[in-house]
């Protein structure tokens, strides 16, 4: 099985990770392939770059081309999360190309993933809140290019929507519950 994971920036998909992580799922990201490739390039490890590239991959290789690099790192009959989809064209593959597939989506509140970027530090993220708004509105909807960032149809697409709003307890249940409806589709 392959749980992949979609949502905004900062919205605490660590937090589902973490449980799926706990139920043996091994975790893939493209932000880490992305990164390796920026690296590779001589180019600024930074949000805007990250997506930059993986708009040029998908548009160069079509909007699978993310997905099917992580698919090359799967072994079969062990269960994985694909962290994150970013564009409607991934959710499409993996549907076509993967038997036991569960897209589910991550969200909140714009300042409280705004104040988790601020707290988390990564040099990959903005610093500001102009530059917080300019990634994240791109990221939602990049409504000049099909091919890049769509998350917010992505999120439309989910089979799942958790929302981390700073209730942990309230996100955990959440999470909790969707993983037992996805436990009785697979007992079918």
């Amino acid at each position: 099985m392959i749980i992949g994971l979609t949502g905004r920036i900062a919205a605490g998909k660590e937090t589902l990770t973490d449980f799926l992580r706990k139920k043996g799922f091994i975790y893939l990201e493209t932000s880490k392939m992305l990164t390796e490739e920026l690296g590779r390039r001589g180019l600024e490890i930074n949000r805007w770059n990250m997506q930059n590239l993986g708009d040029e991959l998908r548009e160069n290789y079509g909007p699978g081309a993310l997905m099917k690099m992580l698919l090359e790192k799967t072994e079969p009959e062990k269960n994985y999360i694909f962290d994150s989809l970013r564009n409607p064209g991934e959710a499409e593959f993996l549907r076509k190309n993967v038997k036991d597939f569960i897209l589910i989506a991550v969200d909140a509140p714009q300042k409280i993933r705004f104040e988790r970027i601020l707290k988390r530090n990564k040099p990959s993220d903005p610093k500001t809140w102009k530059e917080f708004l300019k990634i994240d509105n791109r990221d939602f909807f990049d409504e000049t290019n099909p091919m890049g960032q769509q998350v917010g149809k992505c999120m439309e697409l989910a089979d799942f929507k958790i929302v981390n709003d700073a209730d942990l307890k309230k996100s955990k249940k959440e999470i909790k519950e969707a993983w037992e409806k996805i436990k009785k589709g697979i007992d079918k």
